[in-house]
């Protein structure tokens, strides 16, 4: 049987699918990550079986600075109409909520940067993505802006003890995650060099949050590879029917 195909919308060359691409490849999932920064196109969603949207340095509403934003967005109310699992990664949830009706908005506490505990809701036990991830643990989190409004349907599945949203079901099979699953430090690093000024200015110890997150790896790898093996599942689940031999 052919191999579910996940395709992924990378924003930029510092976000790659990284640790959740190589957890999903190692449930058989192939990946076809497409690269709109570097000029690839947006492909039509029926030969996909799962739609994975990273994160990235712009903003949800910068579809003025950054052309395929808009038609990220169309592409996430196809995979909504159609009912294709879709999972959304700090700008990809995001963009997921701002396509559907929601607000997203700079954060007026401040970036959210290193391991942050999740705050799941009362809803997450029920959820089938993350209904097996709603125990206590922790996710790096790294982030100027925050989801302030939730598009009508969605359902809160996460959030800080400040009330900052974390985790959403857009729709059936339709997530978004604010939190990094998929980073290491070598992925944050660039990051890290981007912010460390402003890190100083707010008494930020950036090397520190490096190090508190690489000795928190083992716990991060068990806590989040969940995720993509669920994930995976719904993929799998969700392929076409092959056609019948006549």
């Amino acid at each position: 049987m052919p191999r579910p195909t996940v395709l992924v919308v990378e924003h930029d060359a510092e976000c790659p699918p990284a640790l959740v691409g190589s957890w999903l490849a190692e449930q058989g999932c192939a990946l076809d990550v497409r690269r709109p920064y570097a000029g690839d196109g947006l492909p039509g969603l029926a030969p996909y079986d799962a739609l994975l949207v990273l994160g990235g340095p712009m903003g949800a509403n910068d579809d003025d600075r950054h052309a395929w934003l808009g038609p990220v967005k169309q592409l996430v109310r196809e995979a909504r109409d159609r009912g294709l699992p879709t999972l959304g990664i700090c700008l990809g949830h995001q963009l997921i909520a701002a396509a559907l009706g929601g607000t997203v908005e700079r954060n007026s506490r401040g970036q959210q940067v290193g391991l942050l505990e999740v705050g799941w809701t009362d809803a997450a036990a029920g959820d089938r993505l993350l209904g097996p991830l709603a125990t206590p643990r922790r996710g790096v989190q790294w982030n100027d802006d925050v989801v302030t409004e939730l598009p009508p349907g969605a359902v809160l599945l996460a959030a800080t003890a400040d009330g900052e949203v974390q985790a959403v079901r857009y729709g059936p099979a339709m997530w978004g995650l604010q939190l990094h699953p998929e980073v290491d430090v070598p992925v944050l690093r660039p990051w890290a060099e981007s912010d460390r000024g402003s890190h100083e200015t707010r008494g930020i110890d950036t090397d520190a949050v490096l190090r508190d997150i690489d000795a928190a790896r083992a716990e991060l790898d068990d806590a989040w590879r969940p995720l993509a093996v669920g994930f995976a599942a719904l993929a799998a689940g969700s392929r076409h029917p092959e056609p019948s031999a006549r």
